[in-house]
Order: C-alpha cells, then sequence, then structure tokens
C-alpha cells in the first residue's frame, strides 16, 4: 500500500456505520474509495452506512450490486457503488460507464484488484480484516481524496474527545471558501453543528510579496472566528455557543442557532426582518469593541482593520476577473490607473467617518431568522471570522443590497431608514455623513463581488454564481447614483461598467 496508513479497531456495526458517516462526509466527486475485504468482512456494512449517510436516507435500501455491477444513488455528490467479483476483464468498466460515473460522482468500488490499472493513483484505499470480536480498518492512499478522509477521521476522533464520538453526522453546508458544516446528533441532546475550518492556503504573493488573503485581511485560522464569537455572544448578539474547540485543527463544536433562514418561504425577502437585522447593527455599531480578542487562555486574534489597501485590492478584482470577461482582454494600463485614481479620491473622504466591528459579510446566508424569540435574539449570527474594524455602513450596505436574493429599491430603503432612526434614537448620528459612506461601501462591494463571482466560475469552477450579476450590477448603479460619486459612476459608464453583458 503507497502512502500514509490510518488505522481504525471498529468493534461492532454501530462503530462500522461510523467510519462510513467518516467517509461520506469526506467525499468529492471524482472520488474513489476501493474497498477491500473477505467475505463477511464487513464491506457491506460499511457500503451501506456510507450511502445512506450520502443520500441523508437512515432507511435505504441498499441492495448489493453484484448481479448489476453497478447502483447509483442520488445525493449531493452522487455516489456509484461498483461491485466487480463478477467482471470478466477490466475493459467492461468502460461499458458501466466508470469515467463518466467519475465527471460527476463518486466511487465506491468493492473487489477493486479487478479494475486493473482503470483505478486512479488517488484512489483511497480500505482494507476490512477481521481482528478478534471485531474488524479492523486500514486506509491507505495519497493525494486531496485521502487528506479529506483522514481529516474527517480526525473531526470523529475531536466529537469521541467532546463526548460526541457516537454521535451521526450529516452535510449541512459549505461555503465559497474552504470551510464546512455538519449537523451532528446524539439521542437525547440537541443537535448541534460540527464546522471544519481548515487553516487557510495563502498562495502566491500579488503584490509588495504579499498574498491577497494578507492585504485583503482574511481570516487565516479558526482562532479568528472563535475570538470574535465570543467578542460577540458578550455584547448581546445571539452569535452561536462553542461547545468544544480544538484551535490548531480548525475544528468547532457549535450550538445549532435554528433552521429557519433569513428570507421568505419562497426566498424572497422580508422587509420586516431586513428592518430586523437593521436595528441589530445599530445596536452594534453603538458599542465600543475591542480590537484584540481572546479565543483560548494565552491566545488572541488581533481583528485587523479595512484598511484601504484592502478596500483597493478587493475593488480591483472587477478589473482582475470581470474586465476581462466581458472584454475577452485584461484591463488596460489606462483603465487601471483610472480606476486607481478614482477610487482613491473617493477613500479619501472616509477620513475620521464613523469606524467599528464589521462582520464583513452580515447578509441573507448568515443570518438564522428565529421568530419565536425577541428583540435582536430573533437573530441568529454566523460565519464571522472575517469581521475587520470598518466604516459602520459597510455591514448595513452588505445587508441592504443583499447579494443573493434581488432586495427592491423600497426594501432597501426601509431597512435603511430603519437603521437611521434607531441611530438617531440611541444619540448623535450624522446621517448625511453615513449615508454618503454607505454608498461608497455598497459601490467598493459590489465591485468586489461582481469580481469575485466572475473568478468562482472562470477559477473554481462555480458558474452557478454568474446568474447573480445583473442583480449586482443593479446594486452597483444604485450606490454610484449618490451624488457625492458623481465622478466615479461617470467613469464607470464610460468604461461601459455598468452595461448589461451575458457571460
Amino acid at each position: 500500500m503507497a502512502g500514509v496508513v490510518l488505522e481504525r479497531f471498529l468493534a461492532d456495526e454501530a462503530a462500522t456505520a461510523r467510519l462510513g458517516e467518516d467517509l461520506a462526509m469526506s467525499l468529492r466527486p471524482g472520488d474513489v474509495l476501493a474497498l477491500k475485504g473477505d467475505l463477511g468482512a464487513g464491506k457491506s456494512s460499511l457500503a451501506r452506512a456510507l450511502i445512506r449517510a450520502m443520500t441523508d436516507d437512515s432507511g435505504l435500501d441498499v441492495p448489493s450490486p453484484t448481479f448489476t455491477l453497478v447502483q447509483s444513488y442520488e445525493a449531493r455528490v452522487p455516489i456509484h457503488h461498483f461491485d466487480l467479483y463478477r467482471l470478466s476483464s477490466a475493459s467492461e468498466l468502460d461499458e458501466l460507464g466508470f469515467d463518466e460515473a467519475l465527471a460527476q460522482g463518486a466511487a465506491l468500488v468493492e473487489w477493486p484488484e479487478r479494475a486493473g490499472s482503470y483505478l486512479p493513483k488517488t484512489s483511497v484505499q480500505i482494507e476490512l480484516l477481521h481482528q478478534g470480536d471485531g474488524r479492523l480498518a486500514r486506509l491507505s492512499g495519497q493525494g486531496a481524496a485521502f487528506e479529506r478522509a483522514a481529516r474527517s477521521l480526525a473531526m470523529r476522533d475531536f466529537l469521541e474527545r467532546a463526548g460526541w464520538g457516537k454521535a451521526q453526522r450529516r452535510y449541512f453546508v459549505g461555503d465559497a471558501s474552504a470551510r464546512s458544516y455538519e449537523i451532528v446528533s446524539l439521542a437525547g441532546l440537541p443537535r448541534r453543528v460540527l464546522m471544519n475550518s481548515p487553516r487557510l492556503v495563502l498562495g502566491s504573493p500579488v503584490r509588495d510579496g504579499k498574498p491577497y488573503a494578507v492585504i485583503a485581511h482574511t481570516a487565516q485560522s479558526v482562532s479568528a472566528f472563535v475570538a470574535i464569537d465570543r467578542a460577540l455572544r458578550a455584547g448581546g448578539v445571539s452569535a452561536p455557543e462553542i461547545h468544544a474547540q480544538d484551535l490548531d485543527q480548525g475544528f468547532l463544536l457549535l450550538e445549532h442557532l435554528g433552521s429557519e433562514g433569513f428570507l421568505g418561504q419562497h426566498g424572497q425577502p422580508v422587509a420586516e426582518r431586513y428592518a430586523a437585522a437593521a436595528k441589530l447593527l445599530a445596536m452594534m455599531h453603538g458599542k465600543s469593541w475591542p480590537d484584540r480578542m481572546e479565543a483560548a487562555p494565552g491566545v488572541f486574534h488581533d481583528v485587523p482593520p479595512f484598511d484601504r489597501d484592502a478596500m483597493m485590492i478587493e475593488a480591483e478584482l472587477l478589473l482582475d476577473w470581470y474586465v476581462p470577461a466581458i472584454s475577452d482582454g485584461p484591463a488596460s494600463d489606462a483603465l487601471r490607473a483610472g480606476y486607481d485614481r478614482e477610487w482613491n479620491a473617493v477613500l479619501d473622504r472616509l477620513e475620521g467617518r464613523e469606524y467599528t466591528l464589521m462582520l464583513r459579510d452580515f447578509h441573507s446566508p448568515n443570518i438564522i431568522w428565529r421568530g419565536n424569540r425577541t428583540g435582536h435574539d430573533r437573530l441568529g449570527v454566523v460565519d464571522v471570522q472575517d469581521a475587520l474594524i470598518g466604516p459602520s455602513a459597510y455591514d448595513l450596505a452588505s445587508l441592504a443590497m443583499d447579494a443573493r436574493v434581488t432586495v427592491s429599491p423600497e426594501i432597501e430603503k426601509r431597512t435603511l431608514e430603519a437603521y437611521i432612526a434607531a441611530r438617531h434614537k440611541a444619540g448623535a448620528f450624522n446621517e448625511d455623513e453615513f449615508v454618503e459612506t454607505y454608498a461608497i461601501m455598497a459601490a467598493q462591494r459590489n465591485s468586489k463581488i461582481l469580481g469575485i463571482f466572475v473568478r468562482l466560475e472562470k477559477r473554481d469552477g462555480k458558474p452557478y454564481y454568474l446568474k447573480h450579476l445583473p442583480r449586482i450590477r443593479d446594486y452597483l448603479r444604485r450606490a454610484l447614483a449618490h451624488p457625492g460619486l458623481a465622478s466615479l459612476r461617470d467613469f464607470y459608464t464610460a468604461h461601459g461598467l455598468l452595461e448589461e453583458r451575458s457571460l
């Protein structure tokens, strides 16, 4: 066996089922699990548990594909269960559609030795051996699939240390980063969320010897989330309670804040909820927040500033990704110089404006609606690790120009008015200054998002983000309508950056 070898003793069928869940949580399209073992070693039990976890159906009938050779299941990642015992020649895998299966899903292969060289070298080898009253699972391999499987097993070990070792794991949600979340369930206890937050891979330097993430102040470890989460909870914000943490590996066991999303039943914005979220922001912006927060005894997170370098490198994503997509060529030096000049002139106006803790992604995907509660507790807030010290208006722009849902000008206006009214009620508040800052931050954020959504399609193979571009362009036009941004608006218009485009 090549590469690293991991071993797990499986004392009973329940332990075998948990290993199946652990492997299921790690699967991505193109992965191959090669399952070996004598008759009665537990291959069928492991396969059944894995497929049931993938389909989130604990009662699913999972017949052996001994005679059909392959059985396919619809799931988050489609899973194809191959049994090659009756395969007379490895070339028959072509007739079974093996390559097609891997192009859009993952494969679980029993009797993998009959596949010859057809299995990719990155396949994860799983051998089940009889050992005493139980069985031994031996995993080996190399590459990303094995690394994910090993990390998933480490997550089970983390759950064990937290007293949740026998919990059921089910995929919950992922995001545009490498983070992912699961729902874990244990009889007699409220469900919890298992957060998997690997350390950020910084990438190559892009400017002044620094990677993009360093300049933009993207959180590099889970310590940022823990520190900010604890500070928010202390400040009266309903962020999830942390029940267990492993800062080194990036694992957290969190309170499950609820299952109801922030939007209405049909995915539409609800004006009252947006107003409630605006009032929560007003409360937060009336507080003083430290720029150094504790994640654990002796472990601190220094909250970075949303400085000019961060603002500019984000806004320049429009030039780096959006402009080439709409013009079939890179942004010219003249366009870059003009863009830099106009944006720096706008950002000069932020001098002396109100700065506070800004969560950076305060929008519908990161807000839980808890209508059975009262006041600010109706809003559960997640995904806070990238918070910065920056203009207070930024989070309101993120909310009222929600990137993934169309917020009408009427609801945007009501959201802004709810915030302003709450700030006036709390004390002295410079409304005109805030409204201009709101327009600046909305223009900066939506310029960034145009670039990010194209990057997600071009670089990361996630084309479903492109459907949001017309909405983002509309938001950008709204932001640039502020009289104080007339020069920037003229620049965008002159270079066709606000025109409707098909990508």
